[in-house]
């Protein structure tokens, strides 16, 4: 699916989502990533939901406070799936708050937040 959205220059985008991508300014990415407004990382070496672990989560619990994140999103696939208890309190004992949606859900949520010029991460599964 397409998306279209006019926002402020050298802002990272979701252009376009698939099954099989993630398209970020119109540069196409068959992997899983972490995308904020400034920065767009893509080493998230996650192809499932079911992978995400203690480790996988101290990246993204780095990343909320080094760039002072206000809303934390994981599309987590095809589906919506939620973490597990013992990764939910180790986020909620830290004052973190995480949505867990579909990766479709996740984009288009996370165009919409940073479009209000918010400063979300989505940390997205392929």
């Amino acid at each position: 699916m397409k998306l279209h959205l006019n926002t402020a220059e050298n802002l990272n985008l979701i252009t376009a989502y698939s099954d099989s991508y993630i398209e970020i300014n119109k540069q196409r990415f068959g992997h899983s990533l972490i995308v904020l407004p400034q920065l767009c990382l893509h080493d998230w070496q996650i192809k499932d939901h079911t992978e995400i672990g203690h480790s996988q989560l101290e990246k993204l619990t780095d990343l909320h406070r080094s760039h002072q994140v206000e809303v934390m999103l994981l599309g987590t696939g095809a589906k919506q799936h939620f973490l597990t208890g013992p990764l939910s309190i180790a986020l909620l004992e830290q004052g973190i708050a995480i949505e867990c949606m579909s990766t479709a859900a996740a984009c288009r949520t996370y165009n919409i937040l940073m479009s209000e010029g918010r400063q979300v991460l989505a940390a997205l599964i392929l």
